[in-house]
């Protein structure tokens, strides 16, 4: 079973092989994690982007899969990019979100890597609220099969590094 840490930092200055972006389904950039991968890897990731959406995923990568790239500039070996459901009070999409982190393992141990980072995935203009997101991200990171042998959670800011760690104490 992978160890689970949760830190508050930079998802983007992480020592990992694998980050997890939350990408939007175009792969293209945006804001947020996204953003600030995109900006802190250069452009060698949204170059690899292009020609995954020219090869493979013409019509963008779909919410709760996952893929991968190289990292760029990133301390990071690959970023691996989800995408999380935009949340909605009036229909339950824990199971994408929670599938963004299994695919996400999945695609790691595609790669071989052992260390893994994810961001709160769905959680910022997506709009998932932290106390919802944490113990959905949590429980499937927990029960997946999975070769990783640590999972980092790199949390933003105070309130999303407490709901995480609420999250993790409360299975504890």
């Amino acid at each position: 079973m992978a160890e689970i840490t949760i830190v508050k930092g930079d998802l983007t200055t992480q020592q990992v092989e694998a980050v997890v972006n939350a990408a939007n389904s175009s792969l293209l950039g945006g804001g947020g994690v996204d953003g600030a991968v995109h900006r802190r890897g250069g452009p060698e990731i949204l170059e690899e982007c292009r020609r995954l959406r020219a090869r493979r995923l013409p019509d963008g990568l779909p919410t709760g899969q996952a893929v991968a790239t190289a990292a760029g500039r990133l301390a990071a070996r690959w970023v691996i990019h989800t995408v999380g459901p935009v949340y909605t009070a009036n229909q339950d999409r824990s199971a994408l979100l929670a599938s963004c982190h299994t695919e996400s393992l999945r695609v790691a141990d595609e790669l071989g890597a052992t260390t893994v980072a994810f961001p709160a995935i769905s959680c910022g203009i997506y709009g998932y609220p932290l106390d919802l997101a944490a113990p959905v991200a949590l429980a499937a990171v927990r029960s997946a099969s999975t070769e990783v042998a640590e999972i980092r959670f790199v949390l933003f800011d105070d309130p999303a590094l407490a709901a995480f760690e609420a999250a993790h104490r409360s299975h504890a």
